[in-house]
């Protein structure tokens, strides 16, 4: 980030307003020029000169484009702390400006608003599709439990949740997280996701749109992933786990909840499961060839299906090429 850039980019009243509420939440375009009383097109030329500038991150999502800050106490530093310090004084010290901010802020609200009643009608939609799962196996809670407790008192440092779905195990574990990734292949799973994580610190959670076959992140980027009912729907888990253990740091650790294997056809027909449940075979075969080292799984029986979650840290050998483990199911 050079100065001179961020100097210019910051010499517009409509920038400092969009960088404001960057700070707060991470908005879509439309939402910007919702927010503003301003057209599409004239928001769009203020976000690309602040990207331009390292300001800003333009993150395309589906057929919508979202905005995040590209500046804080721990993004770009030490000109963009500086930055997001001097925005912050501008608003103390200008008290026109503060008003301005402050009524933008308040429009935030209607923001907040219309996410959580978009969630609220998709869940309403799929509302008798999700009950129909949830009584085959144990409730939620007895397994968020479990699987807090099988994670550790510790820090879970940066946190990637694979297959975020609505965004609850990112929410759940954000309190003991330094930063929380999540990420999903459904551009509407992320919109529900947001709306659920929108009250969380701006800099502390980020919403990626990805495949989880091939993540978009850097190797060792994450100390702790997490995989929430998700690895059955891998057509090819041992790819899956071979892509988590690359984006995890030496000694991070990952965590995969999910059935043990089961005989329900139905949910391979119906729910789109690719997989049958795991065998604890099945799961510590993937596991120690993606190069991980497995701690004793965890098993909450239901009825029918039994969820399990084992975990395990990464080793700091490289990954051997990952090969298929023996499976007992008739079909991939």
């Amino acid at each position: 980030m050079k100065i001179d850039p961020t100097l210019r980019a910051l010499a517009d009243p409509t920038r400092l307003r969009i960088m404001r509420l960057l700070a707060h939440m991470e908005l879509a375009v439309g939402e910007l020029a919702q927010v503003l009383g301003q057209s599409q097109p004239r928001v769009s030329r203020h976000v690309r000169i602040l990207c331009d500038a390292g300001l800003a991150e333009r993150r395309k999502e589906g057929s919508w484009v979202f905005l995040r800050s590209a500046i804080g106490e721990n993004r770009a530093p030490p000109l963009g702390a500086a930055a997001a310090r001097l925005l912050a004084v501008a608003e103390r010290d200008d008290a026109a400006f503060a008003a301005r901010c402050g009524e933008d802020r308040r429009h935030l609200a209607a923001i907040r608003a219309a996410r959580e009643e978009s969630a609220e009608t998709y869940f309403a939609r799929h509302a008798a599709e999700w009950d129909t799962l949830r009584v085959l196996h144990t409730p939620d809670g007895p397994v968020e439990a479990a699987l807090a407790e099988a994670l550790g008192n510790a820090g879970l440092g940066a946190l990637l949740d694979v297959g975020t779905g609505t965004g609850r195990m990112a929410e759940l574990f954000a309190p003991r997280a330094s930063h929380v990734t999540a990420l999903d292949k459904s551009p509407e799973m992320l919109r529900i996701a947001r709306a659920r994580l929108q009250h969380l610190p701006a800099d502390q959670v980020e919403l990626v749109q990805g495949d989880f076959t091939a993540l978009p992140f850097d190797a060792g980027s994450f100390d702790t992933l997490l995989f929430h009912q998700v690895l059955h729907y891998a057509q090819a888990p041992e790819q899956v786990l071979a892509e988590a253990a690359r984006v995890t740091r030496a000694g991070g650790r990952i965590a995969v909840v999910d059935f043990a294997a089961h005989d329900r056809e139905d949910l391979r027909t119906q729910h789109a499961h690719a997989r049958l449940g795991f065998s604890d075979e099945q799961m510590l075969a993937l596991l120690s060839n993606a190069g991980f080292a497995a701690a004793p799984p965890v098993a909450l029986p239901g009825k029918p299906l039994t969820v399990k979650i084992w975990t395990a840290a990464r080793s700091a050998a490289p990954v051997s090429s990952p090969k298929p483990p023996a499976t007992q199911e008739s079909r991939p």
